[in-house]
């Protein structure tokens, strides 16, 4: 990125975020479309990533964050301090240059999307994932470079990851399929305190749920991002009906000109990802659509999903069900 420490210095002064808390994201957005990313860490606990995008070798240091902490209103949710220049912001030299340090081999659990990671010497871990955050909800095929961009995303967490539990029925009668969930960390519930009128937290605390159909006949073929929605305050718990939708209604992307009504977006399998909270890792749930709920036929799962979902505490999530 910078070909002598007197260039650093000129590009440095150029920068307006050399060193950035970035809103707190999960695993943290780092940049688009990257590749080639080596990680590296050192003794002080930070993080070197080296990577292409944008057509630019680029260096960017990470620390400061590591897990998640319970929802509150007094307190930020964890979350990396950023230094774009490669320790330039922070230290006023070429850090980069003389980082050294080193990666140990990830041995951490599975995740979604994993491009690398490190094993710190506390035994914590480091993982980067291209996750492709932006797709458009209602099954559209992306039209332009921004929805079909790749977020890199970087997380540092110890211990147990983020949980998904995922659930099916029916809902209004047997007509319309559903999804339903519930995400917790350490046993505790992941939720935000607020949400902008088309759904997006408002806060560092708040996460986001994405919902992909595969081979949805309303849709087409492979997989298609149906929708995104939070995990509700206090639960965890969060639900999706698979209804007909119309794109001009309710802050939906979609292509100049196509105004028709879209869905269900029901297909014959389903993924859900899920922003980890602080700075985990995104951790995702795959299944196949469950094939005892075909409509206008019950044979006693819809009674224990109702049943499940009253244990669950989240009134919001029962409209639909008798």
């Amino acid at each position: 990125m910078f070909r002598s420490a007197r260039v650093g210095a000129a590009a440095a002064t150029a920068l307006l975020a050399l060193v950035l808390p970035l809103p707190a994201a999960a695993s943290q957005l780092i940049d688009r479309d990257a590749s080639g990313l080596r990680i590296t860490l050192n003794a002080k606990g930070e993080a070197l990533l080296t990577y292409h995008a944008a057509g630019q070798l680029k260096h960017v240091l990470a620390w400061g964050a590591i897990n998640a902490r319970t929802p509150s209103r007094a307190v930020p949710q964890e979350q990396f301090k950023i230094d774009y220049a490669g320790g330039w912001g922070k230290y006023r030299t070429v850090y980069w240059r003389n980082f050294g340090g080193s990666c140990r081999p990830y041995t951490g659990p599975p995740l979604p999307y994993f491009v690398t990671g490190c094993t710190a010497p506390d035994g914590s871990y480091w993982a980067a994932q291209n996750f492709p955050q932006p797709l458009p909800n209602l099954g559209y095929t992306p039209w332009t470079q921004a929805q079909r961009a790749v977020w890199l995303e970087l997380s540092h967490w110890s211990g147990a990851l983020p949980k998904l539990e995922i659930w099916q029925d029916r809902v209004y009668g047997n007509r319309w399929s559903e999804v339903f969930g519930r995400f917790t960390y350490l046993g505790q519930p992941i939720y935000g305190f607020g949400t902008t009128n088309y759904g997006a937290p408002t806060d560092g605390y708040g996460r986001l749920v994405y919902l992909d159909t595969f081979n949805p006949p309303a849709y087409g073929t492979g997989w298609r991002r149906e929708n995104s929605f939070v995990s509700h305050n206090p639960t965890g718990v969060f639900c999706y009906g698979f209804y007909p939708f119309d794109p001009t209604k309710g802050g939906y992307e979609h292509p100049a000109g196509q105004t028709s009504t879209r869905g269900p977006g029901t297909g014959s399998r389903y993924r859900i990802t899920a922003e980890g909270p602080g700075v985990t890792p995104d951790v995702a749930w795959e299944g196949d659509a469950t094939t005892r709920l075909s409509a206008g036929t019950d044979d006693g799962l819809q009674a224990q999903m109702t049943a499940l979902l009253h244990t669950l505490g989240d009134r919001s999530c029962l409209q639909g069900h008798n």
